[in-house]
Formats: structure tokens, C-alpha cells, sequence
């Protein structure tokens, strides 16, 4: 399964709908920032995966934690909310708060909402990459590789569907509109994250998550 499988199949959706119904966050919305919460979580644990040690460690909580059954019983998201947390605590370090707020800011959850909201999803986004790392049979040296593959046929594949619905939560939450003549919200979000420049004259979220990374 591709990322924007995840990202617009069922389990997205029922995820959303349990934030929805918790928190008060329309469908749409949460949606929204989880299409731009995975591959910037990928994104963070590639770049940590450079280093042997993190590598080892991502690759035994994967193994052990995260074997991808979250995607198909979702009923686990809310007990999950706490490891979320925690997850989350690891990936962003002290780029969280930044984040959460540049994330709080473009997508319209208020700031006590958006961590908690982002601790739901973390177990899901763990989830998928777990999948994948069993599917490919990768083991600790291979997950950069990996976590790079998804995010890259993640890209290219937004970039041959302009019709996907996702497009449409993107650009109604994100305020994408200014965006459209370079493509797509979805693209712009994850060359943001790899490192696109291709859409940095659209401003709006794609810059906000080049600064988040550093400008990589």
C-alpha cells in the first residue's frame, strides 16, 4: 500500500471520524493534517535513521510495537494516544512545539487540540511503515531506503493524480488555491518534504514545512 493509499482509503477515514467525534475537528481537516503529518514523520525518522543507533532502535520498535495491524482495526487509535505522545516526543525532539504550532497555524486546530490529535495519528503513521518494512523484509540498515522509497513514490504519485480527492481536503483546509498553478496541494507538500523547490513560490505550507526541516 502507498502512502496516499493510506492517506485516502478507509483507514484515513475512520481515523478522522474518531477524531471528529473527540475532538470537535471536522473530517476534512484532520484529514488534512495527517497528509502532511506522515510524510513529515517519515521524513524525520529517515533522517534519523542515518545513525546506526537510532536505525537499531527504530528497527526493534518496529518489530515490536508497530506490525501494521493498527490499519486494519483503527479501534486502537484513542488507547494508543498516549504511546502516540511519545512517539512523537521522539521523532520532533525540541522542533515539537514548532512544529505542532506552524502545523496548528496552516490547518486551523487550535493548538490544544493539535498534539493530541497528532498523538492519535502517530500510531497509524508507525503502523504503516511497520507494514512496509515486513512487506520488504528490511532490516535496520535498510530503513533509510526505505522510509526514502515511500516518500518518493509518494511524490511521484501525487503528481499523476491530479484528480485524487485528497487534493480537494488539501486545498479547501490549506488554503491551497494560490498553489494550483504548480501543481497540486499534495505534490507541493511532499516536495516540500523531500526537498522540492519547485514550489516554494506558492508560499503557504510548503515553505512553512521547508523552515520546519531546515531548509533540506
Amino acid at each position: 500500500m502507498s502512502l496516499i493509499d493510506l492517506l485516502t482509503g478507509n483507514t484515513s477515514n475512520q481515523v478522522a471520524e474518531q477524531a471528529e467525534n473527540k475532538f470537535g475537528i471536522s473530517k476534512n481537516q484532520i484529514i488534512a493534517l495527517l497528509a502532511v503529518a506522515a510524510p513529515l514523520i517519515i521524513s524525520y525518522l529517515r533522517n534519523k535513521s542515518q545513525d546506526a543507533n537510532e536505525a537499531e532502535a527504530l528497527n526493534n520498535a518496529l518489530d515490536k510495537d508497530h506490525d501494521g495491524s493498527i490499519l486494519d482495526d483503527v479501534s486502537q487509535v484513542e488507547s494508543r494516544q498516549t504511546e502516540g505522545g511519545s512517539i512523537l516526543d521522539h521523532v520532533f525532539g525540541g522542533q515539537k512545539s514548532n512544529v505542532e504550532n506552524q502545523l496548528s497555524q496552516n490547518t486551523g486546530i487550535s493548538i490544544d487540540k493539535i498534539g493530541p490529535i497528532l498523538a492519535m495519528l502517530a500510531p497509524v503513521i508507525m503502523g504503516y511503515i511497520g507494514k512496509e518494512k515486513q512487506q520488504n523484509n528490511v532490516g535496520a540498515g535498510g530503513l533509510g531506503d526505505l522510509l526514502g522509497g515511500i516518500l518518493g513514490s509518494a511524490s511521484n504519485q501525487a503528481q499523476g493524480q491530479q484528480s485524487n480527492p485528497l487534493n480537494d481536503i488539501l486545498g479547501s483546509v490549506l488554503g491551497g488555491g494560490q498553489q494550483q498553478s504548480s501543481g497540486n496541494p499534495l505534490n507541493d507538500i511532499l516536495g516540500s518534504v523531500l526537498g522540492g523547490g519547485q514550489q516554494q513560490q506558492g508560499g503557504g505550507l510548503g515553505n512553512i514545512l521547508g523552515s520546519i526541516l531546515g531548509g533540506k
